[in-house]
Order: C-alpha cells, then structure tokens, then sequence
C-alpha cells in the first residue's frame, strides 16, 4: 500500500468516530417530550414529525379521570426536558409526580395558552350542580353523590377542560407547542414550524367538514355520559340537553337516573351516548320505556391508536357518530 493510500485510509478512519458522534449529538438535540393524554400527544407528534416522537401517559382506553402511573410513566417523566399537559383540572393524577419526578422538564400547562376559549362548567339541572345548592336523594347513596360532586367542583375548578373539542382550541395549543419545541431546539425550529402550518391547514380543513356533517342534525336534543362536549357543540351549534353525570369516575344515583329519563320523555331525546371507557348499563336504564337510540361517543380518544392521525380521527368519529344516531331512519 503506498503512503498516500496509507494516510488516505487513516484520515477516514478517525474521521469515522467523529461522524458518529456528530451524527448522534444533532440526534441528541431533540429535546425527550412527554404528553399526558391522546389528544395532546396527536398534537405533539404533528409538530415533532420526522424529528422524534413524544411519549404518551395515559394510554390505551385508560382515563385520565381514573389513571394510576406506572412505572413506564415515572421513568418517562425523569427523562423528559419537556412534558405537555392539559392542566391541574384534567390530569390530577400527575400533579405530585410532575412536582417529583418531572422537576428538571419544562412543564407546559395547555390549559392557560393565548388564544384559547375556555368555558365554564354547566351548573344544575341536566348538567347536576356543582354547587352544595342542588337537590339530593336523602339515601346513603344520594350523600354519596353529594359529597363527589363537591370533589368534583373543588378538583376541576371553574372551567370545562375538554378544550380540544374545539379545533380552534387546538390551533391555539399547537402554536404553545410549537414555540415551546422551538426554544428548546433552535436547531431544528423550521422543521417544528413547516409542521405547525401542515397541521393548521389540517385543521381548517376539519372544522369545514365538521360544520358540513352534524348540519343536518344540529336542531336535535340529546343526552350524553357526562358533560364532556360543551366545545363541541359551542362550535358546532348541535344541542345536548343533558349528561348522564358530571363526573365519570363515580356512577350517578338512582335520582340522576330517573332525572335524565325524564330530560329524555319530556324533550323528546333521540339518542343518549355512552362512552367507551364508562358502564354501558346507565345508558340502558335511561333509555328503557323512550324511543329514544343509543350511540358512543369518544371523546378522549379510548379506542383510537395514538399518533399524528389520531385528533382527526377523534374529531371526525364524534360527529359522524352524532349524525348516524339522530338522522332520521338510521
């Protein structure tokens, strides 16, 4: 071999390791996310596509109104530079472990972003109290209730947290995101910001067909599983006019139920949703004796596999899902 192949050889030799570790630092630079629930994580992975991909809390059909960490989660949220959540009213079960484990992430609370429209909780009435104002059953089971709807009021605070069922609602949580990724990976800040205009054009497109699919049956009451939907229908003008209960974690009374069974009789409900992860059996009992239909809506996304398609195809479940049980002869 002659010297000049000699030191040819060499050169790429030792060039080698340093290309890999070149290659490995630009890797190194995207920033580990975490995401607390389906909807959020869709949003994430939008804006992080071709990048990386964000780690996901509560997965399968679990609740975030019911979830339990794992130890999968925990490990997540100590290697996590950056966690995005709904907020204190939604996640509850994250609060401690955020302050513990997630104490070296930036914490993103998507809850308080600008250009969000946040609603109020529904008081009374179809919607329960959740006040200490309301009527109760005098049972042990009707305390029962009583003394949860107070936990609910003080858990979950003033506002409707659901705020992706409004795709405006997303846009204004993508944008936090996006910036959010941005700052921590300057480096790749174009890439985050072609796909946060991707994902708005998306969006746009959703909320056309959205308003072109649940026309025709936005005139006609129905009854949901709890009170999940106020954005949805503040967007999209369809009509609940009631929920089985406000919070799905603990099970309504037999008041609520004959409560809701009248709302059916006397508006003439068409259709009462369950929802996937709930007890199907409520939605029997207040059906029984009305002509009313069953469905199921999902609006935490239970039965989708997560990822970028995920939000459309939530959005796009729930009001297909409302225009084939109130259509006419569906």
């Amino acid at each position: 071999m002659s010297l000049k192949k000699s030191l040819l050889l060499t050169s790429s030799l030792l060039f080698a390791p340093s290309m890999l570790l070149a290659t490995g630092t630009a890797h190194a630079e995207v920033p580990n996310v975490v995401a607390s629930i389906k909807p959020i994580h869709s949003l994430v992975a939008s804006i992080m596509k071709g990048l990386g991909e964000p780690t996901l809390i509560v997965e399968g059909a679990a609740s975030p109104h019911t979830y339990s960490m794992k130890p999968s989660n925990a490990s997540a949220l100590e290697n996590a530079n950056i966690v995005f959540w709904v907020g204190h009213g939604l996640e509850a079960f994250l609060e401690k472990p955020l302050e513990s484990l997630g104490s070296g992430a930036k914490i993103v609370e998507l809850d308080d972003v600008p250009g969000l429209e946040k609603l109020k909780f529904r008081e009374g009435g179809a919607f329960e109290a959740h006040d200490d104002g309301g009527e109760h059953e005098a049972s042990a089971e009707g305390a029962e209730d009583h003394a949860h709807e107070e936990g609910h009021h003080h858990e979950e605070g003033e506002f409707d947290m659901h705020l992706w069922l409004d795709p405006a609602n997303a846009k204004a949580m993508a944008a936090e995101i996006e910036k959010t990724l941005a700052a921590a990976d300057p480096g790749n800040a174009q890439t985050y910001k072609t796909n946060l205009e991707a994902l708005n054009t998306r969006l746009d497109a959703l909320d056309k067909t959205l308003t072109e699919t649940v026309a025709p049956i936005k005139d006609k009451p129905f009854i949901v599983f709890h009170d999940a939907y106020q954005y949805f229908e503040h967007r999209y003008h369809v009509k609940v006019a009631g929920s089985i209960t406000v919070s799905p974690e603990v099970l309504p009374g037999a008041e609520r139920l004959s409560e809701i069974h009248a709302k059916i009789v006397e508006l003439g409900a068409t259709c009462v949703f369950a929802e996937p992860e709930f007890e199907p059996k409520l939605v029997n009992v207040v059906l029984e004796g009305t002509p009313a239909k069953s469905g199921t809506l999902d609006p935490e996304a239970a039965t989708l596999e997560a990822g970028p398609d995920l939000y459309f195809q939530l959005m796009e479940g729930i009001g297909t899902s409302l225009k084939t049980c109130l259509s006419n002869g569906s």
